[in-house]
């Protein structure tokens, strides 16, 4: 692999890819299929959520590393199944090797499952709540480069603010931008970067859901 300018890599395969995922055949796949793909399934978001909330003073990498065992340890993230953990798996999931035993984490999983039908019962699905924060242009930098990549947008400070207000746990504005990054509602794939257009291709065809319940999202 070689570096090139602007936080880009040319690999082995030819392909140039941004520079955060290495050389690692489990990151490098990640960077490829998912990061940055639009995503709308209610599930998939509340996984990534979780998971980004265990990602907090931890590398990425080490939360994909172990992203099957969080799965099979919350009942593959379905929000309904979480909400009805209690002691017993409370227990279960601080003596799982596999995961991040964390217990203001864990316990914030299950407590932020437990909100999440009121979040549904308010504005449709959590997609559509997530996706009425997709920053618009003017938040967007003309040109995606490493020195212009940002940790958090006025868009995820909102979402985190509104989110913080209806009880949610690990959802400040820095994970909700990382949130943003990977489930599509931005396109952070460098400049020069082999899944830019791609991802900008499935967004353009990828019919993000509405808020449809008793209120919208303050912007």
């Amino acid at each position: 692999m070689s570096r090139l300018a602007d936080g880009l890599a040319k690999h082995p395969d030819g392909l140039v890819r941004c520079w955060w995922c290495g050389s690692d055949e489990l990151y490098v796949r990640y960077h490829d299929i998912e990061w940055g793909s639009p995503v709308i399934d209610d599930i998939r978001l509340f996984e990534k959520m979780s998971l980004e909330g265990f990602q907090a003073g931890l590398s990425w990498i080490t939360i994909l590393r172990k992203r099957e065992a969080f799965r099979s340890a919350f009942a593959g993230f379905d929000p309904a199944r979480v909400a009805t953990f209690g002691a017993r798996d409370l227990a279960r999931l601080l003596g799982d090797a596999g995961i991040v035993r964390h217990r203001g984490k864990i316990t914030a999983v299950i407590e932020n499952a437990r909100r999440y039908p009121e979040l549904c019962d308010e504005f449709g699905s959590l997609a559509a709540f997530i996706w009425s924060f997709e920053p618009g242009a003017r938040e967007r930098p003309k040109r995606v480069v490493r020195s212009g990549i940002v940790s958090e947008t006025p868009s995820s400070v909102t979402m985190s603010k509104a989110l913080k207000t209806r009880g949610w746990q690990f959802v400040g504005p820095t994970t909700m931008h990382a949130l943003f990054q990977a489930m599509g509602l931005v396109n952070d794939h460098l400049e020069g970067c082999h899944r830019r257009a791609v991802v900008d291709a499935k967004r353009a065809i990828t019919s993000v859901p509405r808020a449809s319940g008793r209120a919208a999202p303050a912007r």
